[in-house]
């Protein structure tokens, strides 16, 4: 009897199981089909300008995914700052620009914490044995399995701004999607008609000429900052994707064509 009672418990426990999963699909798809209020699209198109470039199927797409960002997320105001509907509004839309056309999600993340400026940040380096701790100066970090942590008065200027190739929301959750692979090196889960070689063969080139240009005080597109490592560059290359297409693809179209791959978008084209 005691063995028929526990398998009967463990087949109950297997359809709750199998309910639960299923109940959070279908949630998952109705907030993907739900669209934003009116009042949430006009904050949106006033806050992130780059959302009103998008084309209509992928303006639909990113209103479905800023509700499951947002269904998923807490945000959490620190410095003594309080989150407002208006900026939850502004970080989720800029983020799912990322993910507006693939099935990417940001599965790790569960927390956003937001600053009013710039903060305190610290890190470890290690040299064999010896660990040391630098304080740092910060406008935004991505942690591995979240959070990510922002200033909002560079989170907002960046996205005022969207032609001036930087903005610091796109740039941590680009950590985020890198991250998924394991790990934040600069190379990311790539898209079924994308080659590991190919992409490093882009990357590790243009990184490399970055290197040359900035030792050399010559500017590019990307910023100099990508010059920290392959994730920076990354981080840095996607920015410029979004924000600066057309001389992305002129200076490093290689570059400019994994990444449209990757996100399976062509901001080029957007009007």
């Amino acid at each position: 009897m005691p063995t028929l009672i526990v398998l009967a418990l463990l087949a109950l426990a297997a359809v709750a199981y199998g309910l639960w999963k299923l109940a959070k699909r279908r949630a998952r798809s109705a907030l993907l089909a739900s669209p934003l209020t009116e009042a949430q699209r006009e904050v949106i198109a006033a806050k992130v300008p780059i959302t009103r470039r998008l084309p209509e199927p992928l303006a639909r797409a990113l209103e479905g995914r800023i509700n499951l960002f947002l269904d998923q997320v807490e945000f959490i105001g620190r410095g003594g700052l309080e989150v407002t509907e208006e900026m939850r509004l502004s970080i989720a839309a800029q983020a799912c620009l990322l993910v507006v056309n693939t099935d990417t999600w940001f599965i790790n993340l569960r927390t956003v914490l937001i600053y009013p400026g710039a903060f305190k940040s610290r890190r470890q380096s290690h040299n064999g044995f010896v660990v040391t701790e630098h304080e740092t100066v910060r406008t935004g970090e991505s942690w591995a399995r979240g959070p990510v942590i922002l200033s909002w008065a560079h989170s907002d200027a960046g996205a005022a701004d969207d032609a001036d190739g930087q903005n610091v929301v796109i740039h941590e959750f680009a950590h985020q999607i890198d991250d998924l692979s394991g790990r934040a090196d600069g190379a990311p889960i790539l898209g079924r008609d994308q080659s590991f070689a190919e992409w490093a063969r882009v990357f590790t080139s243009a990184y490399e000429r970055l290197c040359t240009r900035t030792e050399r005080g010559e500017r590019g597109v990307i910023d100099p900052y990508g010059c920290e490592g392959h994730e920076e560059f990354f981080a840095v290359a996607v920015e410029v994707f979004f924000e600066q297409p057309r001389a992305l693809m002129a200076e490093e179209p290689e570059v400019y064509a994994q990444l449209s791959t990757l996100f399976e978008l062509d901001p080029v084209e957007w009007r």
